[in-house]
């Protein structure tokens, strides 16, 4: 058997078991690297590990633990609120305050799951408090963070804009990023008026929203004073410290934070600073956004040591692991003539367009069930020989095939949609809500890669 069928064969396996065990893929990907590298290939340990991606790493780890420190010194809050104080008495924009207020974490450098886990447990409860349809709300927070997930400071911007770099082909971080955001944008606007977000439009509130964010707002801060550790959706209060949402532990967090916390504090102010900071030195001035983010996680620390007490506890350790791994093995697999191998047996079919659907299609499919990051990961660096003939553009079909892995995250299989079926409101039906994904679900995976595949690739403008 040849070294790239093998490689391939190992492949499938690893996805297999990452899917089916609850195995993370970047270890197996480790082994696997190992394996194939050492034993079938010959190569030498430090010849591996030379396709460990050292930068992607310290991105990683450095933008995480710059959010971890927002969260915990309750910035994330403080947007949130300010956020929603926007809105005023119009029910209609709730939904969309949600979207743009994840885009704008995930953008900054957040997980995607991250991002959903903190904004969705808030989005739901203002669902059931103001009647709006929670399978709208649930997906409008996927989608937001879907849209801001390729900004070129973000995870998967880094990943795949990083993946480019090493090749020949045309390079392009902010069309990828502005086709995930307007791809994702135009779902939720179809979201929003297919499932009734137009009689939404006549609805007002007075101030429930506003003292919604300050109720949470109050309790998370004040909860943070008294050294609590935030879970879940932030108004479940976990500690040994502080008693649960309810009890007059919380009230007396809240009334703690009503007397001091209902402004921005110095360390929230300078967070900010921060996140803007990142943004301009690394997107403005091009300075790695892994030292950059390191760097002004280091001066919040500083700033306020308290609040950086467990962030890196809060740094995703899993996907770390799972990137390094993959693109590890990646390398290898480069080595072992894999990409070129299928690369060339894409070229054979003879329809450049038809190769592209079928890359959407096979992200798609196998994303809805595994992880997102791992399918580009994998994918993008296959799809590189046949892109580089120049038969298609290059940008238009990275930018389709992000999509397509991305947007299906919404699936009850996922972390996301798991994450919003887990935190629907009470009075919803749990199994008809499960149901109401899945056919959401299915409806992206089979329209979504066809539909990036017609706007993307199919006119060639990218």
């Amino acid at each position: 058997m040849s070294a790239p069928v093998l490689s391939i064969i190992i492949l499938a396996v690893m996805f297999l078991l990452a899917t089916v065990l609850p195995l993370n893929m970047g270890a197996l990907a480790f082994v696997g690297a190992f394996l194939l590298g050492s034993v079938v290939l010959g190569m030498s340990t430090s010849d591996i590990l030379a396709n460990f991606p050292g930068g992607l790493f310290l991105t990683i780890v450095g933008v995480t633990y710059l959010f971890a420190i927002a969260q915990n010194n309750g910035t994330i809050d403080l947007l949130v609120r300010g956020a929603v104080r926007m809105v005023g008495s119009k029910v209609a924009l709730i939904p969309w305050v949600m979207f743009a207020i994840t885009a704008v974490i995930t953008a900054v450098g957040a997980l995607s799951p991250a991002a959903v886990a903190i904004i969705a447990p808030i989005a739901l409860s203002f669902a059931a408090k103001h009647k709006i349809n929670p399978l709208m709300m649930g997906m409008m927070v996927i989608h937001g963070a879907q849209a801001g997930g390729f900004s070129p400071i973000a995870v998967y911007g880094v990943t795949v804009n990083g993946i480019i770099a090493k090749t020949d082909l045309e390079a392009s971080p902010m069309a990828i990023f502005l086709a995930s955001f307007i791809f994702n944008l135009a779902i939720a606007v179809v979201l929003f008026i297919v499932l009734g977000g137009s009689k939404l439009l006549s609805t007002k509130t007075g101030r429930l929203v506003e003292q919604a964010a300050d109720s949470r707002m109050a309790v998370s801060v004040g909860a943070r004073a008294a050294g609590a550790t935030l879970r879940g959706s932030g108004t479940d209060i976990s500690s040994s410290g502080v008693a649960a949402k309810g009890t007059s532990g919380s009230s007396s967090a809240a009334k703690s934070a009503d007397a001091g916390g209902a402004r921005a504090t110095v360390p929230q102010l300078v967070t900010i600073a921060g996140l803007i900071a990142l943004a301009v030195i690394s997107l403005g001035f091009k300075v790695d956004v892994g030292f950059v983010s390191i760097t002004i996680a280091m001066v919040l620390a500083l700033v306020s040591p308290a609040a950086q007490k467990g962030a890196i506890n809060k740094i995703s350790w899993s996907t770390v692991l799972l990137i390094c791994g993959m693109l590890t093995f990646v390398g290898v697999l480069e080595e072992a003539g894999t990409i070129k191998f299928v690369s060339d047996g894409v070229a054979h079919l003879g329809m450049p367009l038809l190769a592209a659907l079928l890359i959407c299609y096979i992200g798609a499919i196998v994303s809805a069930f595994a992880s997102s990051t791992a399918i580009l990961a994998a994918l993008i660096p296959l799809a590189v020989p046949f892109l580089s003939s120049g038969e298609i553009g290059a940008v238009g079909v990275i930018a389709a095939l992000a999509v397509a892995a991305t947007i299906v995250d919404v699936s009850p299989f996922s972390t996301n949609g798991a994450l919003v079926l887990a935190n629907a409101p009470e009075d919803v039906d749990k199994d008809k809500f499960y149901k109401q994904i899945l056919a959401y679900s299915g409806i992206v995976v089979v329209a979504g890669p066809a539909i990036a595949w017609l706007v993307m690739v199919l006119p060639g403008w990218m």
